[in-house]
């Protein structure tokens, strides 16, 4: 993994420009203050759009017994929460 850019403040105020650039390219930028790294710079994640509520309608299937009061205890069992 490659190593990410450093900018003291003044040189990132000048070249801002080309820290945007560098993260739209997946990188990320550490900003610096008397050598102390004090900021970074990273890509945010793409959004995801969803259609709407019932996005996932007709691609998940569901056993009949998918909410009953046993499958509720089995979980709660798995998760270490007493039924």
């Amino acid at each position: 993994m490659e190593a990410a850019e450093q900018y003291n403040i003044h040189e990132a105020k000048t070249q801002l420009s080309r820290i945007i650039e560098r993260v739209e390219q997946g990188g990320e930028v550490v900003i610096s203050r008397a050598g102390k790294p004090v900021a970074k710079v990273v890509p945010l994640r793409a959004e995801i759009h969803r259609t709407g509520r019932g996005s996932l309608r007709g691609q998940l299937v569901l056993a009949d017994d998918w909410d009953s009061p046993e499958t509720n205890a089995s979980i709660a069992t798995d998760f270490g929460m007493e039924p």
